[in-house]
């Protein structure tokens, strides 16, 4: 019964963030999340490539390639 409730719990924080994704103009989404690092990666092609890293003021890291957005970096991911 707790595994299904489990279960349950993720499927709907899955298709909440589904619509959110979905409204991104990227063809491509990899996600990794590191637990112990409690950091989120978020890479819009592979290899990702990124030539420059913007930090953000909130714990956010931006990895571009010129002018294109190829991955966000999300620190702190668990309490956002």
């Amino acid at each position: 019964m707790a595994m299904q409730s489990v279960n349950k719990e993720m499927i709907d924080s899955c298709l909440g963030l589904s619509s959110e994704l979905a409204r991104l103009s990227v063809k491509h989404i990899w996600v990794d999340y590191d637990k112990e690092a409690d950091v989120l990666y978020l890479s819009f092609r592979r290899p990702q490539r990124a030539k420059k890293t913007v930090e953000m003021d909130d714990d956010v890291l931006i990895r571009t390639d010129d002018d294109k957005i190829v991955g966000i970096t999300i620190l702190n991911a668990s309490s956002r």
